[in-house]
């Protein structure tokens, strides 16, 4: 097999390079000829000759530079060919152990291996290969990474483009790109027995056909129509090439021609890692620093929930960062909370803050706590801060504990009572309020609105989606009492969060006056000051909650 392989090898190379190896035949010959005639010259005439010979030599290899330079240019791509910095033809080096997370999709990854190297067993039976595979999924969750780790697997040479490059400005020439790397693709085949091409972002070039008497879209739809013939020659072809496409955006953006079978018909779906996986991502990245004991995996993958592999991995590379600026030699916690915030909410802004405006974001953000930790069924305290951070003064980030789906009615009522917590710590206080509860009202009202008109969540219970009939079929008494309705909820749940704020201020207090001192605190210094009160959360208001798992934040603008 291997011997058959190199006589393959040797053999494409003399197909892909007989003009070259012509030229030089011919240039020999040419030279040996010279050299017999010119010594059959008298000393006048070879010395007369040879006087010539520089100039000759001269202006033909003017003329050959420009006639190498025109055929390399037009003759072998032009502005079409492919660029090679841009195409890896070696095999890469990534295997399945080292692709960390989403072990649903690599567990159908391991599939799609295991039939290329049983092609043979396959075909026995009657069976078609596998010919075009559809990576789906956010960015950043290792798409590229798992299409690589299926050519390692696999034993199959790997070529990599972009969907971008094959677009130019100039007609026709995404076309000849894909013929070209299709091309090249059957002669890596041919000589190393299989290949796999990988495009990524295939929506550039794959999203449904536009057809107009105008021409619009021509030049896409044209590259595009390239693919779907590549891509069935690859049926009838006895190379066996499969082509691996990625993409961030819906399948349904996509030419339906495109996911027909015989194309793109194996879907593999990658999703943002569960619990689990992020807690054996963080351990990954975490291994290639050096980090302080006090590192808690388990509570930094419960707030990263719905974070991608890519953003876990920048979260780690900033905190390194973070805390060799600071001097220091381990990375702890509070590098990599610190890292979150930069990551998550951007630099943090030095503003200068009168003491009286200080002390109410302080009361402002410890009534946010305080309504989080006693009332929310679901949800806990990551860090409460008074260090300003995109545009807000201050901030209580908070998570849930499980990963769940859906959201309840409860759970819904609890982000409305957390988010009026700064408004009514502020009016206990102070009797009077602030601006910074601009935020805080727009994302209660949200929700209450929705609870009513989208949800059916409302006490009269209206059941339906009311968005969806237009406002000028509605009644103005229905619309009357749906915005009733919003208000009834939005008053609900102030008195609720007041009433508990007075009842624990001693717990306000506190929290307040040690932001103050400290400016930032994390989710250990929160439940110490709980505790000190006798306060904890008690297991019977943590009942199983169908809720979005969206790390939420209550800030003071």
């Amino acid at each position: 097999m291997k011997k058959m392989l190199w006589y393959k090898k040797i053999k494409m190379f003399f197909m892909d390079h007989w003009g070259l190896i012509s030229i030089v035949f011919a240039t020999l010959f040419l030279i040996w000829i010279f050299i017999v005639l010119i010594m059959r010259l008298d000393s006048y005439g070879r010395n007369t000759m040879l006087a010539y010979i520089p100039m000759y030599i001269l202006m033909g290899a003017i003329q050959a530079i420009v006639f190498v330079g025109a055929y390399l240019f037009f003759f072998s791509g032009g502005f079409s060919k492919l660029k090679k910095n841009k195409v890896k033809t070696n095999r890469v080096n990534v295997k399945f152990s080292d692709v960390i997370g989403f072990e649903a999709a690599k567990k159908e990854a391991m599939e799609v291996v295991d039939i290329i190297r049983d092609s043979r067993r396959v075909k026995q039976i009657g069976g078609k290969l596998v010919k075009g595979i559809l990576l789906m999924g956010p960015p950043g969750c290792g798409k590229t990474l798992l299409a690589k780790a299926i050519a390692t697997e696999a034993k199959m040479p790997f070529i990599s483009m972009s969907g971008s490059e094959f677009v130019e400005v100039f007609v026709g020439v995404g076309a000849s790109r894909v013929r070209k790397l299709f091309a090249q693709a059957r002669k890596l085949a041919y000589t190393e027995g299989s290949c796999i091409i990988f495009i990524d972002e295939i929506d550039v070039i794959g999203r449904g056909r536009t057809f107009s008497y105008m021409g619009g879209g021509e030049e896409t739809n044209s590259t595009q129509n390239q693919l779907l013939v590549e891509m069935d020659g690859l049926e009838s072809s006895a190379h066996n090439i499969v082509v691996i496409a990625a993409t961030n955006a819906n399948e349904n953006i996509l030419d339906k021609a495109l996911l027909r079978p015989g194309r793109f018909d194996r879907k593999i779906q990658i999703t943002l890692p569960t619990f689990e996986e992020r807690k054996d991502i963080f351990k990954y990245y975490l291994g290639k620093i050096k980090t302080a004991s006090d590192i808690d995996v388990k509570k930094l993958a419960s707030y990263a929930k719905f974070k991608s592999p890519a953003e876990i991995e920048n979260i780690v590379k900033e905190a390194a960062l973070i805390s060799t600026r600071n001097k220091k030699t381990l990375v702890d916690m509070e590098d990599i909370a610190a890292a979150m915030d930069r990551v998550d909410l951007g630099l943090e802004t030095h503003l200068t803050m009168t003491k009286e405006e200080k002390e109410m974001t302080a009361y402002h953000e410890a009534g946010h706590a305080v309504a989080l930790y006693l009332l929310h069924p679901t949800d806990e305290i990551f860090k409460a801060s008074l260090k300003s951070r995109g545009g807000a003064l201050g901030l209580v980030a908070h998570s849930p504990k499980e990963e769940l789906h859906t959201q309840s009615k409860e759970t819904l009522l609890a982000d409305v009572v957390v988010a009026l917590g700064g408004y009514a710590a502020e009016k206990i206080k102070y009797k009077t309020t602030s601006t910074g509860v601009y935020s805080d009202f727009q994302k209660a009202m949200q929700i209450a609105n929705a609870m009513v008109w989208n949800f059916g969540m409302s006490n009269k219970n209206f059941v339906g989606d009311f968005s969806v009939i237009p406002k000028e079929n509605m009644s103005s008494k229905l619309k009357e009492e749906l915005n009733l309705e919003t208000m009834n909820i939005l008053n609900d749940c102030l008195n609720k969060v007041t009433n508990c704020l007075t009842k624990e201020w001693n717990i306000v207090d506190d929290l307040a006056q040690e932001l103050l001192k400290k400016e930032e605190l994390d989710f250990k210094e929160v439940e110490q000051i709980f505790a000190k009160h006798s306060k904890n959360k008690s297991s019977d208001t943590l009942e199983q909650q169908t809720v979005e798992g969206n790390t939420k934040i209550n800030d003071n603008d």
